[in-house]
């Protein structure tokens, strides 16, 4: 039986990497999910972590930087993703295209159509099961960034890029609610875990 994919998404800030583990954990205590694969894009792979460094340090032409993501993406694909699926395995990806197309479409201004044209090469039939999307308001978002590690190229991006590049997440969450939780990360952790429990029970 094909495995489930699972994706964490949001702004940097929202707090969803908090998470990951503990769905993870909570994943593997159950009888019918089996083994758990978690993982990062990008990433996930040798390849795209040497990737990750260039994409999150080194300025590049926008369109280099979606050309770059979405190589790093097939990689995993193909390395990661799809062959812990056919064995069976639950992947818990810490973000994954929707990712793309917030930052380089929404965020970046890149062509929806291009990124479209690539998801499709990239991936073809290949989407997350659920995406949980960790939405909060920018000032929340930049109040939990203030003194953490230096900013990577992302993180030190302008309030206005990031109001487009949340913009872009809810509009793909609207668009696909079959696939998509939206996930109100204001709350306390322990709030949010409730939330989490109740999504998890539904899988």
């Amino acid at each position: 039986m094909r495995g489930k994919f699972i994706t964490f998404e949001g702004i940097d800030g929202a707090g969803k990497s908090t998470h990951i583990e503990w769905v993870a954990e909570r994943l593997r205590a159950r009888p019918d999910t089996g083994h758990v694969v978690t993982t990062r894009e990008p990433g996930g792979t040798p390849l795209g972590e040497d990737l990750r460094q260039l994409l999150l340090h080194r300025p590049m032409h926008l369109e280099t930087e979606a050309l770059l993501m979405f190589a790093a993406r097939r990689e995993h694909i193909a390395e990661v993703i799809e062959p812990a699926l056919a064995r069976g395995d639950w992947v818990i990806s810490d973000r994954f295209t929707d990712a793309t197309f917030a930052y380089q479409g929404g965020g970046r201004g890149l062509s929806l159509d291009r990124l479209e044209a690539l998801e499709q090469w990239v991936q073809g039939d290949l989407q997350p099961d659920l995406t949980l999307l960790f939405d909060v308001p920018l000032e929340t978002a930049s109040e939990r960034l203030a003194g953490a590690r230096s900013p990577d190229k992302f993180e030190a991006e302008s309030r206005a890029f990031f109001q487009r590049t949340r913009a872009e997440y809810l509009r793909r969450a609207e668009a696909a609610p079959g696939r998509f939780r939206v996930i109100d990360a204001t709350r306390s952790i322990e709030e949010i875990r409730v939330t989490l429990e109740e999504i998890l029970a539904s899988l």
